[in-house]
């Protein structure tokens, strides 16, 4: 259903191409509602009408009607009969129950925490300087810290972004010659247990700040890898866990500056020894006017924690300054990358 919208699109005059870009905005809203409501989980057993719809989410039936028919037109649900909606591949996508799930991201990202930060990203091209500490007082590490509500979405949404690059890790990168792993910033654990669940002679630390760590206990506890995954607390800008043969860092430095995230790095060199391989699973921003997801979240991270996408040249220089040789990029099924690197 949703590739009706984007040939339409495509074949629009440039005019309406960018009246509808400039309302992405709006779309962004739409899809947020829908998964705060959990409109594709109630639809997960066949269409429903939108007043039925209504009730169960204590909605106006004539509001959630119009919310609806406006994500059937980019694909995100279908209206299969006069106000009656079923689901469609893009909007199965916000269930809660399935791998792929982007229901939290979408929850996350059409927040009002994040809204109002990107609202100011005007501020963020001026300064250079995020906009997120402008707008609410502190950066997003403390404030999340300070709200537990808002560091639960967060959460939610970094795990299901994980859970989508986790297979294609496993798949793409040799772990073998490795006998423990580190997940440094794991956050819930999503990406190391994956990576333990595929190489089952593989042991794994799962490290993040106190307060995220410990949301890792169930999931691996229920991956049945607790023998195998010890989980520590502490901060990565002090130390790492040392002497294991890998240290894995997924979507973490693309939050930091190169300052910042040289000091990671270089911490990470620090507790490895001469053999250990660091591997940063992140997206390589392409040359020139190369489509790419990156561009995007590189101004996200201008806006919200002051971090950057990076090029390939920038990995390298970025690895060099902290003391390792970048030895291979290994593309993987999603945008994302392993950049592998070994100590110089």
């Amino acid at each position: 259903m949703g590739d009706a919208y984007f040939e339409w699109l495509s074949q629009a005059p440039p005019v309406a191409q960018v009246n509808h870009l400039i309302s992405g905005g709006w779309i962004a809203q739409a899809i947020g509602v829908a998964a705060e409501l959990g409109i594709a989980d109630l639809l997960a057993d066949g269409p429903r009408s939108s007043i039925d719809l209504a009730q169960a989410t204590d909605s106006h039936p004539q509001a959630l009607y119009r919310l609806m028919r406006a994500l059937a037109s980019v694909g995100i649900f279908s209206e299969v009969e006069p106000e009656r909606f079923g689901l469609t591949p893009m909007a199965d996508i916000l269930r809660s129950d399935t791998p792929t799930s982007l229901r939290g991201r979408a929850r996350q990202v059409s927040g009002d925490v994040q809204w109002r930060t990107w609202g100011q990203l005007r501020y963020s091209v001026r300064t250079g300087q995020p906009a997120f500490k402008h707008v609410h007082g502190m950066d997003a590490w403390t404030y999340r810290a300070q709200h537990p509500e808002v560091n639960a979405a967060f959460n939610a949404a970094m795990t299901s972004i994980t859970s989508m690059a986790t297979n294609a890790v496993v798949t793409a990168y040799d772990f073998s010659g490795a006998a423990t792993v580190a997940d440094i910033g794991g956050g819930h654990g999503a990406m190391l247990v994956g990576v333990l669940q595929a190489n089952p002679d593989l042991r794994g630390v799962v490290f993040d700040l106190p307060h995220v760590v410990e949301g890792a206990e169930e999931a691996v506890t229920a991956a049945g890898l607790r023998e195998r995954c010890d989980i520590v607390g502490g901060d990565m800008f002090e130390q790492v866990p040392a002497s294991l043969d890998v240290y894995l860092l997924s979507r973490v430095v693309v939050d930091w500056d190169d300052e910042h995230s040289i000091a990671i790095l270089k911490n990470c060199r620090r507790a490895m020894g001469p053999d250990g391989r660091l591997l940063l699973l992140e997206e390589v921003i392409p040359p020139g006017d190369t489509p790419s997801y990156g561009k995007l979240n590189d101004l996200n991270m201008l806006v919200s924690p002051g971090g950057q996408g990076r090029t390939e040249a920038e990995y390298c220089a970025l690895y060099e300054a902290a003391g390792f040789t970048l030895t291979q990029i290994v593309p993987t099924r999603t945008r994302m990358s392993v950049i592998e690197g070994r100590p110089a």
